[in-house]
């Protein structure tokens, strides 16, 4: 395991926007794993603040003045970022509709990075929307990691702390998913700064 700051920043994605959604709870126990791996400098991107609305401009329009600062905010912090991690709900054995329309309101954002997923739900632990995730990003000339990090029927795996019930389990699961998405995000970064990614 790593165990120094490499420079590295990860954006962790909480997808659902959902009333009484469980996102958080994944999402601030993963991003605590982060900061004790050490790889990466977290920064924690909650969909539920973005204020981008489903509508999308045509091609060539320029969005209202509202739009355009909170996609300008989204579009700088996930520039910003080495890797990607999508903290995500299986809804109807797919991913939600907040996800897909950040993923549509951005782009190049994505390119030549590396993705990773933790994933939460019923008996599928969210997987199926794993699954669903893959080809998207591959449109987005991004890179899915094979090493994934779910949770089945999640409101019952986190006790009252917010921390897994089976910790060592998903602490080895979450340092595994770290190493691959550290390997990717330094081989990525050299390669781009190396000779700039043409989509």
């Amino acid at each position: 395991m790593t165990t120094h700051t490499t420079g590295l920043r990860a954006a962790l994605i909480t997808a659902s926007v959902r009333q009484g959604r469980f996102g958080p709870v994944v999402s601030d126990w993963f991003a605590g794993r982060v900061r004790a791996h050490g790889a990466f400098e977290p920064d924690v991107i909650d969909l539920a603040g973005t204020g981008l609305p489903l509508e999308l401009p045509g091609a060539g329009a320029t969005p209202p003045a509202g739009v355009a600062a909170a996609l300008g905010s989204l579009s700088e912090r996930l520039s910003r970022a080495d890797a990607f991690v999508v903290i995500t709900p299986e809804y109807n054995r797919s991913y939600p509709a907040s996800l897909k329309n950040a993923i549509d309101w951005t782009h190049t954002e994505w390119q030549a990075k590396p993705v990773a997923f933790v994933s939460y739900g019923g008996l599928s632990g969210g997987l199926r929307a794993v699954e669903h995730l893959r080809p998207v990003f591959a449109e987005m000339h991004a890179v899915t990691i094979r090493e994934t990090v779910s949770f089945h029927t999640a409101w019952e795996a986190f006790d009252a702390a917010g921390q897994p019930a089976a910790a060592e389990r998903s602490e080895a699961a979450a340092t595994a998913l770290l190493d691959q998405l550290a390997w990717w995000a330094r081989a990525l970064a050299d390669a781009r700064a190396a000779r700039p990614y043409a989509a």
